[in-house]
């Protein structure tokens, strides 16, 4: 029986996989694999299937799929090859670049199923490629017609490159953060003592910080929600200390339902606005984050929260529109590729 692989995007909305599952076992299609990626502009499904010798075409195939919910639909023929164990393929892969590290191109391909891979400058063009960063001077750039590369496997690229170069300093547990006029506070991640402290610097924040944050003036988190803070499998939570001692900001990376997603939070204490504090804890989020594989990050703000605003989109961020008034969500990229530009666009629920 011959295999295709099938890629198609789809609402992110209960039940709508089964929908293109039965598509394809109306056609007669056996799945074999089945891989969730984000990208973009959605999640997109990935299909490996065994179809009849005499069954649909790739054309039929697709425009099932597109009855069904799908869009932006490709099937492109695939090999028993890609039915291997994924976390086992690209472990040996990361085994074979510890022997022969100047095969990387090479192996990337693999990674990514790509049909080309070459050296490249870091800023070469993309229009029609990905290229994936190697240190500050180098990239490889990866070529696939018919496949466009998802965000998901982008940063896929970039882990498995930053897995197989020179390890740089440990990264302390707790760090001191130079702010612009000099003055230095000490960033490290929430212990459940910090309840208290958490409560108090509330109480310094102003009720419209507190509404920009929370969308209501809410008083304080509660001591289990900074307990939870506290639980790695919900994320991560830093606090930042000033010379005194004192709470000065939240800062969390919360994980999603969304694969490879997490949302970002921030509260910084109103007199410490403006000084670099909420971009420095902004730019140890992304680091923490692309350590631990995520794709992308998300904030939901109120569209008048100008300053949380321009602050992830001078990171690279894109604001795009909810389905609720007045509320939009920031997205950013961590695959090294940059954020769409041009109008926003709607957020699908």
């Amino acid at each position: 029986m011959p295999l295709l692989r099938i890629r198609t995007e789809i609402e992110d909305r209960p039940g709508r996989l089964a929908l293109l599952t039965a598509a394809l076992a109306r056609r007669g299609a056996n799945i074999l694999a089945l891989n969730v990626q984000v990208d973009t502009e959605g999640v997109v499904d990935e299909f490996v299937v065994a179809v009849p010798s005499r069954g649909d075409s790739p054309d039929e195939l697709r425009a099932a799929l597109e009855d069904a919910g799908g869009v932006r639909t490709a099937v492109v023929p695939a090999t028993p090859h890609e039915l291997v164990d994924e976390p086992t393929r690209v472990l040996a892969l990361a085994a074979r670049l510890r022997t022969e590290p100047h095969a990387l191109p090479a192996v990337l391909a693999e990674l990514l199923r790509a049909d080309s891979s070459d050296w490249a400058a870091p800023e070469a063009e993309a229009a029609d490629a990905l290229v994936v960063p190697v240190g500050h001077r180098r990239a490889v750039r990866l070529r696939r017609p018919g496949l466009p590369f998802t965000t998901t496997e982008a940063a896929r690229a970039d882990a498995l490159v930053r897995a197989v170069l020179p390890a740089g300093d440990p990264r302390p547990v707790s760090r001191r953060v130079a702010l612009r006029d000099g003055t230095r506070v000490v960033v490290r991640p929430i212990e459940r003592g910090d309840a208290e402290a958490v409560r108090a610097m509330h109480g310094r924040c102003s009720l419209d910080n507190r509404r920009m944050r929370y969308f209501s003036a809410k008083p304080f988190p509660s001591r289990r929600a900074v307990e939870l803070f506290c639980d790695p499998s919900h994320g991560l939570t830093f606090v930042a200390e000033g010379p005194d001692g004192s709470l000065l900001a939240l800062a969390h990376l919360m994980h999603m339902l969304d694969p490879g997603v997490a949302e970002l939070g921030f509260l910084v204490e109103d007199a410490w606005q403006g000084r670099g504090l909420g971009r420095a804890l902004a730019e140890l989020l992304l680091v923490q984050a692309r350590d631990r594989g995520l794709v992308e990050l998300r904030a939901t703000a109120l569209s008048e929260n100008a300053r949380i605003r321009r602050l992830l989109g001078s990171l690279g961020g894109r604001t795009v529109r909810t389905g609720e008034p007045g509320i939009v969500e920031v997205r950013l990229r961590l695959d090294g590729r940059p954020a769409r530009t041009g109008s926003e666009r709607a957020v699908r629920r």
